[in-house]
């Protein structure tokens, strides 16, 4: 027996020769992982459109839930204070798109009417200007009847096969989302207490707390903007019409959307518009429009906005700009709207479990323009310290 056991121990292999039990799993493990990431990204590829369907509906429920909580509050069922909300939005959206269309559809039909007599002038300034001969005929006769311009909206007309069906692709989307919404609002609380029931009661509140701050902030943010949008409509609707802009009312409604509801780009796309309407019809009238608008821009950057968001949405304009440039680098046009009130919520969540200090006493703390009593000076650093810094002497006297 003693030789048998001799025999085994001399064929068992060293210590150093053999596989560690545990590579086997590990590269059972790491094969898995691969597969499962491979899985993931098949399917985050396969279900975009649907996951951004999703996130724009979770978007809009959370900007729609105050104006529905508020309604649920005044004694009004919760479905139809949702389907009130809906219904208020479709109004307001539908007249913004029709005043829009009106005013694009006359000014185009203008320019194609009026385009051979600004070329006209145009082909005299430079001869009077300069003693130079441009001829303008054949640019001019697109214009006329059986030209390209002219003959555009007959082209147009051809296409409406294509047309009609990128319309009604957009339609669906429009309805799939404003299905997932309605859910969203009107099942808010029993979907909120569906998700926390299987969870424990800390991460109820958790979840809860940012929940909470999502609708708060989205619903801030909506809030602030369209107060701002309202602002700004009524100003430059009163401008253009002193100025003499044709028709003023749409170009206003223009105006307060874009550039309140478009990150980044919106001031500029919000006064393109009424800028080329007003060249078309007096170059004069274009230069007041670009008055108009910067002066606006800087009165609401300065004084209405930060008045505003300080009551709804407080987030640093460099955060905003930053978050709209990775919101448009994942999702395009639909991240950049989302950017904002996303990083304000995210913003809000974390600074609830960060852990605030006190400031030590330091000059790098006071703005160049600061004034010296806007020193951050710790309480407990200035209690019992002189002028000098140093600390005063104690009164070691015995009480009493």
């Amino acid at each position: 027996m003693a030789g048998e056991a001799r025999r085994r121990a001399e064929l068992r292999l060293p210590e150093r020769d053999r596989m560690p039990r545990w590579v086997p799993r590990a590269i059972g493990l790491a094969m898995l992982a691969v597969v499962g990431l491979a899985t993931a990204a098949w399917l985050l590829d396969r279900l975009r459109d649907l996951l951004v369907v999703l996130l724009v509906s979770l978007f809009l429920s959370f900007a729609m839930e105050p104006a529905v909580n508020w309604l649920a509050n005044k004694g009004l069922k919760r479905g139809l204070g949702t389907a009130c909300v809906f219904l208020a939005s479709a109004l307001a959206a539908g007249a913004f798109g029709a005043a829009i269309a009106s005013v694009l559809a006359e000014q185009i039909t203008k320019l194609i009417e009026d385009a051979p007599g600004y070329l006209a002038d145009i082909e005299q300034w430079a001869d009077e200007q300069f003693g130079f001969e441009l001829s303008t005929d054949n640019v001019a006769a697109q214009f006329t009847e059986g030209g390209t311009a002219a003959s555009l909206l007959g082209d147009v007309a051809g296409n409406l096969v294509s047309v009609g069906s990128a319309a009604v692709n957009v339609g669906l989307q429009l309805f799939t989302v404003a299905l997932f919404t309605f859910y969203l609002v009107a099942e808010g609380p029993r979907l909120r207490r569906l998700v926390c029931s299987a969870l424990s009661p800390e991460r109820q509140a958790v979840v809860l707390r940012g929940w909470e701050l999502a609708i708060d902030k989205t619903g801030g943010y909506i809030y602030s903007r369209t107060l701002l949008a309202i602002a700004a409509f009524l100003v430059h609707w009163a401008a253009f019409a002193i100025i003499g802009v044709p028709s003023p009312l749409p170009l206003a409604m223009w105006v307060g959307v874009l550039s309140q509801f478009v990150p980044v780009v919106g001031t500029y796309l919000a006064g393109l518009l009424p800028l080329l309407i007003a060249l078309l019809d007096n170059p004069i009238s274009a230069i007041w429009v670009v008055i108009v608008v910067l002066a606006y821009q800087q009165l609401e950057n300065y004084m209405l906005s930060p008045r505003v968001t300080a009551h709804t949405m407080n987030i640093h304009p460099a955060v905003a700009f930053g978050s709209v440039l990775v919101g448009a680098a994942l999702l395009g046009s639909v991240g950049a709207l989302l950017a904002v009130p996303a990083a304000a919520t995210i913003q809000a969540f974390v600074s609830t479990y960060i852990k605030r200090h006190e400031l030590i006493e330091s000059e790098m703390f006071e703005s160049q323009s600061a004034e010296p009593d806007e020193a951050v000076v710790v309480p407990e650093l200035a209690e019992g310290a002189d002028e000098a810094g140093e600390p005063a002497e104690q009164d070691e006297s015995p009480a009493g």
